[in-house]
């Protein structure tokens, strides 16, 4: 089943509704914002990797609110422990049984709030949750609910106290993206309080619509030629002579996912190879593991997919539509 032009005009109304709300919160980074709503969409996870005081959180927390669910908010820190993320089982004397408490991981939008603070082996809690969407505590395994989105926040690796997120975590971020520094006129209007609070904001969308919206998603037409090009960029990351390590198959399957939403975002029910360099560097820099000495000479992982890019020829538009 594909999806109608009507459909493909309503999501991509609802779409703008809730980027234009998200924004009232985060002025002048449309960009990101619409990033972030599109990984949330295609089901995936978004990283946030960015330094102190650009409005990470704020955009974690307007994303939330937009959302007529649930959401938390997980404060990343060296003490934290596994089940503090995913709950634990505590026995209660007078009924002789365990009884389950949940964590914060159950909720449909989860901040984890510097995801890099913590110690690795409570950053492996969220492995399972964020590629399956359930958590395994004694044996038992919990559903945690549709939609899911994880919004992680990172400060950058060398500050003091932070230890660097493993390969396999980073592969289950959807997208890394980051907000930076507002532009002046941004500025102006932010010190002039037109920001909203994020607590201000209103409910756009519920879960249910949400997922309404990412089952449309999934029905966009992608043409051989469009997947055939995503194929030929993943296998150009793994013999590109400054990665050590190219990316993965999850890797070629999200972007696939992201540029069907991308593209019904912009109210057309089929994918272009435009769809697919827009979101090429968000969606795969992040998995490449560069040598030591590329990395050493100042190269960096979104110089390498910008690379990729120029080098692998897409389609023509003719020809992928």
């Amino acid at each position: 089943m594909t999806i109608t032009q009507e459909q493909a005009t309503w999501f991509a109304q609802t779409f703008g509704q809730l980027a234009d709300n998200v924004e009232r919160a985060v002025l002048g980074k449309r960009h990101t914002v619409e990033l972030v709503l599109t990984a949330m969409l295609s089901e995936g996870h978004v990283l946030l990797e960015d330094v102190p005081g650009t409005g990470k959180t704020s955009l974690a927390r307007a994303m939330g609110q937009s959302v007529q669910g649930t959401n938390t908010r997980i404060q990343f820190t060296p003490d934290l422990l596994p089940g503090d993320i995913t709950g634990i089982s505590v026995y209660d004397q007078k009924e002789g049984v365990f009884e389950f408490h949940a964590g914060p991981i159950f909720a449909n939008i989860v901040l984890a709030d510097e995801i890099n603070r913590a110690s690795p082996k409570t950053q492996s809690a969220l492995l399972e949750v964020m590629e399956e969407g359930r958590v395994t505590i004694d044996g038992v395994t919990r559903q945690v609910g549709v939609p899911f989105l994880v919004l992680a926040t990172q400060n950058p690796v060398e500050q003091a106290g932070t230890y660097r997120l493993p390969e396999a975590q980073l592969d289950r971020f959807m997208m890394r993206t980051s907000l930076g520094y507002p532009d002046h006129a941004a500025t102006v209007r932010i010190l002039d309080g037109a920001a909203v609070a994020t607590a201000d904001l209103a409910p756009i969308i519920t879960p249910q619509a949400l997922v309404g919206m990412a089952d449309l998603a999934a029905q966009v037409y992608v043409d051989a030629l469009v997947l055939d090009y995503i194929a030929r960029l993943v296998d150009s990351t793994r013999s590109a002579d400054e990665v050590r390590l190219g990316v993965s198959i999850r890797g070629a399957l999200a972007l696939t996912r992201a540029t069907r939403t991308r593209a019904v975002s912009q109210g057309r029910t089929y994918a272009t190879p435009d769809d697919v360099k827009a979101l090429a560097v968000p969606v795969l820099s992040h998995r490449l593991i560069l040598h030591p000495e590329a990395e050493f000479d100042g190269v960096t992982q979104e110089a390498v997919i910008g690379q990729v890019l120029l080098d692998v020829a897409p389609p023509s538009r003719r020809e992928a539509v």
